[in-house]
């Protein structure tokens, strides 16, 4: 199995964000098209899966066509559940190594994980991504409020677990997770910040993992999830654990837009970008500055009066 990286760059003005695409993040080059052993290149689902039920594992995904108005690529990750005897296995995906170790779903021996010596089963990460994002079609066979699920773990060189067990945990250093909804038939855009709570502090590695539902065998068969463009976004001027500096910090409310912090008075010019780069405000700044804003993690870039400047991350839900 081939393992790539590609990485994209631009720079917002004296501040550089960079987005680095996990190996074949926008799921374009498959491997053993039409298969029983179809897989995206440098992901992985139940067919080559390790554990002592590894044998009985069926085709849970597939190369589609379906993709969201816009897309670069021509192609998108699908995954869906089966059910067997009225279990429900999940679809599931990752840029790991799935085991199967049980028949009962939730049973500790069924989990995902980073395979370390082996590059066909781990994905090295040495950065401090703020954010993950993708974009996602989920659909749900008999409707209801189930929820799709979206995991990334950055670690360091130990074969960490999802879900993790004592032996993983001290060696997380950062953690995004997602549960999401159906999708109303609509691709959706998700970004996903990572909170860097530890206790590890050398990243070398990411497990990334996106499930048919939040819940082991949860959900019914033929529930599915089309996958596109997942991206780590990186800011280099911004504090990755804080949405504050020396100097100011800010929330965000649908109500009063962008509230900002300062122990100065707060006046002067305003960028906010958006963790793909993309500008959604520029103007003039305030205590209260009214903008609507997106969801996920921003940043803005400010020059007071006083002279100061800089860039502080926020987060809009």
């Amino acid at each position: 199995m081939l393992k790539i990286v590609t990485i994209f760059s631009f720079s917002l003005f004296f501040t550089p964000l960079f987005s680095q695409q996990i190996g074949n993040g926008d799921l374009e080059q498959w491997e053993n098209v039409a298969a029983p052993t179809e897989e995206p290149v440098n992901w992985n689902s139940f067919k080559t899966g390790s554990g002592n039920f590894a044998g009985f594992a069926n085709k849970q995904i597939e190369r589609s066509a379906n993709v969201r108005a816009g897309a670069s690529g021509m192609y998108s990750a699908r995954i869906w559940s089966t059910s067997v005897l009225g279990i429900v296995a999940n679809g599931t995906m990752t840029c790991g190594r799935i085991n199967m170790g049980s028949t009962t779903p939730a049973n500790a021996a069924n989990y995902n994980y980073s395979s370390t010596a082996d590059a066909n089963f781990s994905e090295t990460c040495t950065g401090a991504p703020d954010s993950i994002v993708f974009w996602v079609k989920y659909t749900q066979a008999g409707g209801g409020t189930q929820e799709a699920r979206m995991k990334a773990s950055i670690h360091d060189a130990f074969d960490v677990r999802d879900p993790e067990d004592a032996n993983s945990m001290p060696h997380i250093v950062a953690s995004a997770q997602l549960n999401y909804p159906q999708t109303g038939g609509a691709w959706v855009r998700k970004s996903v910040p990572f909170v860097y709570s530890g206790p590890a502090t050398t990243p070398a590695f990411i497990l990334v993992t996106f499930a048919t539902n939040a819940t082991p065998g949860g959900g019914a068969a033929n529930d599915e999830v089309l996958i596109d463009d997942v991206s780590l976004i990186y800011n280099s001027g911004a504090n990755l654990n804080e949405n504050k500096n020396a100097d100011l910090r800010a929330n965000y409310s649908d109500i009063t837009g962008i509230h900002f912090f300062s122990n100065e008075a707060i006046n002067g010019n305003l960028l906010v970008f958006n963790s793909l780069g993309a500008q959604e405000f520029k103007g003039e700044m305030t205590e209260y500055t009214k903008v609507k804003l997106s969801s996920g993690v921003h940043f803005a870039k400010y020059q007071l009066v006083s002279g100061k400047s800089g860039t502080i991350k926020f987060l809009v839900d």
